[in-house]
């Protein structure tokens, strides 16, 4: 395979002009087979290593700034395109925009998170210039540094959208043991590591000794992931819970009409109170409609449930608090919280689904989707006590940062009272159809499962609805786009992973010293 990816490399390479851009764009877009659900992480790997190989092909003193940003910034707007091309689902056919004007507006979405690929390109070719690095240096060290910086950028500048970023390929890669350490940053800067001792192999001006060394180094690093999966970073805690996750199926063309709300209202009272169980979840937004808004009765008999069966019921829907002000929410009815209901509300909001941009006011009336600004609520927020555990919810989008996730439970810790022991996810994920978004957003909450050493529960409206262990394994799942119910047992855990006490700082952290070591050392060799 390796000489089979050497030719590839040498071809890919020799080309020049537009034929090496459309082969980039189609060698970046070939990375949506990386992730689930396809799930082919070797392609991640390949294509990156193809990337750092176009990007090394001239000498350096050819290499220009608007070469190598555009090439890389193709390779990304390839990478970016196919992975999110289900967004021309929820604007079109659910927000009534034409195919072509959705497919456009997806295009130019997908154009600006390309920049953060360019700006990769730009920074490299600084720091090669700036420091006279070799080309090896360049890429073993700076290569893998600043793609990993430039993915972190992304994840929070202008609210984040860390989707489909290189770590999440390698959820069932042998590189998914670092994540307890280093988190899904940690995984894309050792992907891109891979990525360039691959290249190394490739590269025919290098000497042999440096062959074998890169050949030696992907072994150590696949090697290394294997056996660190032997580790457990946390340990079980008190009893398993037995839950009941709702999947209404509720079809996004009807959940908002107004005369379809009693059915939405009827289908989720009768799935909570067909049976007890220790926690009953529903998902995000189930009851589609503001609190203010229900039959008066409505909460009070499903509390009635709660307090007469012994369960817990997590209920989603819109909290409104004042006449301008309301939250995606969940709301919990439980023995324990007889006194007053158990309330979490969204903090990580998603732009164009639950608050409008300043100046995109324009593009939202273009479709019909009842898009308000919500109101976020603070990061730290308590879990829901259930039994002898607590969970800790999170609702659709807030799946992505793991950072605030690990946050959450590193609080708990620090205050010794309430850690967090399994994780919730809600989401409503029907706005995309039956389209790869789903596994994708599946693939995602299994890095929190990795991240943290707590297991995971999604309820979900159309998928999807899962249970996950510890080891990120999908024990049980509902078919997607179906509505059922799936019960089964969840065990609690305690004990922190180093990404809780770290977050983010180790990957950040490696990153950096990695420009700085290689800085230093060119400075003494000179």
């Amino acid at each position: 395979m390796i000489k089979a990816v050497a030719l590839a490399a040498t071809w890919l390479t020799s080309c020049r002009g537009w034929k090496l851009n459309v082969l980039l764009l189609i060698a970046g877009g070939l990375n949506v087979f990386a992730f689930e659900p396809y799930g082919v992480w070797q392609l991640q790997t390949l294509g990156m290593a193809l990337l750092f190989a176009v990007l090394l092909a001239p000498a350096p003193e050819q290499q220009s700034y608007r070469r190598i940003m555009l090439q890389s910034g193709l390779y990304s707007f390839g990478w970016l395109t196919t992975t999110i091309s289900w967004l021309v689902i929820a604007m079109s056919r659910y927000g009534g925009m034409p195919w072509l004007l959705a497919i456009a507006a997806l295009l130019v979405l997908t154009l600006f998170l390309s920049l953060y690929g360019a700006a990769f390109a730009a920074l490299s070719l600084y720091l090669q210039r700036r420091f006279a690095l070799s080309r090896l240096s360049l890429l073993l060290s700076i290569f893998p540094a600043a793609w990993m910086l430039t993915e972190w950028c992304k994840g929070w500048m202008f609210t984040g959208f860390p989707w489909a970023i290189a770590g999440y390929a390698h959820t069932n890669s042998p590189l998914a043991a670092y994540a307890p350490v280093a988190g899904v940053y940690g995984l894309s800067l050792l992907a891109a590591m891979l990525a360039a001792l691959l290249t190394t192999t490739l590269l025919p001006a290098v000497s042999r000794r440096t062959r074998w060394g890169a050949l030696a180094g992907i072994v150590v690093l696949l090697f290394s992931g294997t056996a660190l999966r032997e580790l457990h970073w946390t340990q079980p805690l008190g009893n398993t819970l037995q839950v009941r996750l709702l999947q209404g199926n509720v079809d996004q063309d009807l959940k908002f009409q107004q005369e379809r709300l009693n059915d939405s209202l009827r289908l989720y009272f009768d799935m909570i109170t067909a049976a007890p169980a220790d926690l009953i979840a529903t998902p995000e937004t189930a009851l589609p409609t503001l609190s203010s808004m229900l039959p008066e009765d409505y909460l009070p008999r499903i509390n009635a449930f709660a307090q007469q069966s012994g369960s817990t019921v997590l209920l989603g829907l819109a909290v409104q608090d004042a006449a301008d002000v309301y939250s995606n929410s969940l709301l919990g009815f439980s023995p324990h919280y007889a006194a007053r209901a158990y309330r979490y509300d969204k903090h990580h909001l998603l732009p164009f689904g639950e608050f409008i941009p300043f100046g995109f006011h324009w593009f939202v009336k273009l479709m019909h989707i009842p898009i308000g600004d919500f109101s976020g609520a603070g990061l730290y927020q308590m879990p829901m006590a259930v039994k002898d555990q607590f969970v800790m919810p999170d609702i659709c989008y807030e799946s992505l940062f793991g950072e605030e996730i690990a946050a959450q439970i590193k609080a708990r810790h620090a205050a010794q009272q309430a850690v967090p022991s399994i994780l919730l996810n809600v989401s409503n994920l029907a706005w995309y159809g039956d389209s790869i978004a789903m596994p994708q957003h599946l693939q995602f909450a299994q890095m929190r499962v990795l991240e943290t050493g707590r297991p995971l529960i999604s309820a979900t409206n159309t998928g999807a609805t899962v249970i996950i262990d510890v080891s990120a394994k999908v024990r049980q799942q509902l078919p997607y786009q179906q509505q059922a119910v799936l019960q089964g047992a969840v065990q609690g855990m305690q004990g922190v992973t180093p990404y809780i006490l770290f977050g983010n700082s180790l990957a950040l952290g490696l990153a950096v010293l990695l420009i700085l070591l290689t800085i230093v050392s060119r400075r003494r060799l000179r």
